[in-house]
């Protein structure tokens, strides 16, 4: 028997499922127009796969870039594939969804990151959905006679999912 609804880990299960979807339009088509992609993920999960000198290099977390060259991208139920670039030497990646921190896609100021809870007894952290108006919004606001620069000045505010917990 449950004793309540677990909002944390329903909202990461569906961001994560965005992630997964995006990966998997960008597999079958590719990126399209500026779109690209800063990840970073925790290099400690257990289920990352990566060279022993990235490891070794960037022991807690690493961000990669998803932009002009990378090859081999393979998107399943639990996480994703990727051959990057790491000067001049390909590498091949595996990345769990679960180890991913951050995904932002900057050509559409858009970003996600994952912070672990304290003290809940769970290692599924609290999700925090971070966006920036885009261009568009601006756009839109500036044709309704509004000062874009007034409307959007403000960034997405965080919201602490403690704040409503008992």
């Amino acid at each position: 028997m449950t004793t309540g609804i677990n909002y944390g880990s329903l909202m990461h299960q569906a961001m994560r499922g965005l992630i997964r979807t995006v990966l998997e339009d960008v597999q079958k088509d590719g990126l399209p127009g500026d779109h690209h992609f800063f990840i970073t993920f925790d290099t400690g999960h257990p289920d990352v796969e990566i060279a022993d000198w990235l490891s070794d290099r960037y022991p807690g977390e690493m961000t990669v870039v998803m932009q002009h060259w990378f090859d081999n991208l393979e998107v399943a139920e639990d996480g994703f594939a990727v051959t990057l670039n790491f000067g001049d030497a390909p590498e091949r990646l595996y990345i769990p969804f679960d180890a991913v921190l951050t995904f932002v896609d900057p050509s559409v100021e858009f970003g996600l990151r994952f912070e672990s809870m304290e003290g809940e007894g769970t290692d599924e952290g609290a999700l925090v959905p971070t966006a920036r108006p885009t261009k568009e919004s601006k756009d839109r606001a500036k044709s309704k006679g509004a000062d874009a620069s007034e409307t959007n000045r403000k960034d997405a505010e965080v919201v602490s999912l403690d704040t409503f917990r008992k």
